[in-house]
């Protein structure tokens, strides 16, 4: 009987565990003009969404968040923000964050450079036809980055998947 019990604990335990979750109160599954990049025959306001995230993993270093275009006719998909060595203590990335002119980004994070060339943030500008799908991920990682920000996307990514302990996604969707 008390082997039922605890087994039946146990299970309850497990079912009950909350997972790393990405959030946004901004995004509703369509870029607006609000995000969309001011640039390259698009006429947005080019502001990163407020993004916050819950139940990170025990060991949590520090986090990273990227946008990735994985449609945009490249070869290699778009890479449209890249910002890490967030705070293990931060949960949370204010709306236009992603303006490295301004200070709302967590102090000790970092903007890398994006495909437009320039750290910080570069908003949806897919070109005429189908709808790109921007894939927003919040990376938590076993240590920060010995990263700056001139670091390209491709060493940031490898980088991330070297260091992630677990991540987490929602999709945006965008079209011109």
């Amino acid at each position: 009987m008390i082997l039922c019990l605890a087994i039946l604990l146990w299970i309850g335990g497990r079912l009950s565990a909350q997972t790393f979750t990405l959030k946004s109160n901004e995004i509703g599954g369509q870029a607006t003009n609000r995000q969309f990049f001011n640039g390259f025959g698009c006429h947005g306001e080019n502001t990163s969404p407020e993004l916050s995230w819950e139940n990170a993993p025990a060991g949590t270093q520090s986090f990273a968040v990227t946008i990735y275009d994985k449609d945009a006719p490249t070869g290699s998909g778009f890479w449209h923000w890249l910002i890490f060595n967030i705070p293990a203590n931060v949960m949370e990335l204010k709306s236009n964050a992603g303006d490295v002119n301004k200070t709302i980004a967590p102090q000790g994070a970092v903007q890398s450079i994006s495909d437009f060339g320039k750290a910080g943030y570069g908003g949806p500008c897919p070109p005429a036809g189908p709808i790109h799908e921007y894939l927003i991920t919040v990376y938590a990682l076993k240590s920060t980055l010995s990263l700056d920000r001139n670091t390209g996307p491709a060493l940031v990514g490898f980088n991330l998947n070297a260091n992630t302990i677990a991540k987490a996604s929602i999709v945006m969707y965008a079209q011109q």
